[in-house]
């Protein structure tokens, strides 16, 4: 317990509003847009999915998500090019992730 009169002063703890719009300005400096990729690049992603999804490679996967790029690592386990949909699972948490082919930005294999 501290002794009275030594509390610390802490600014942004009584102005949580404040801080937050803050922490949405900064957040809106880093937003980067989505790419548009040629019909050449969404051929390629398609083709090194399917090679990963038949060879189990492991894969880099850079996708747009809310005015970022994320860059996971992980195994294809569906792709259905028809619906513009595949399936990854990742590394990490070794989850099933659902997503839109029209997220992905770039396909590597690992």
């Amino acid at each position: 317990m501290e002794p009275r009169g030594m509390k610390k002063w802490r600014p942004f703890a009584t102005l949580p509003e404040q801080y937050i719009g803050l922490q949405e300005i900064i957040d809106k400096q880093v937003e980067v847009t989505q790419p548009v990729l040629t019909e050449e690049q969404m051929e390629q992603i398609n083709f090194i999915l399917i090679e990963a999804l038949h060879t189990n490679k492991q894969v880099y996967l850079t996708y747009y998500k809310q005015g970022q790029y994320i860059t996971e690592t992980g195994f294809i386990q569906f792709v259905d090019s028809l619906g513009g949909l595949f399936v990854f699972i990742d590394d990490v948490f070794e989850l099933k992730n659902k997503m839109r082919l029209s997220e992905l930005i770039d396909v590597r294999l690992a």
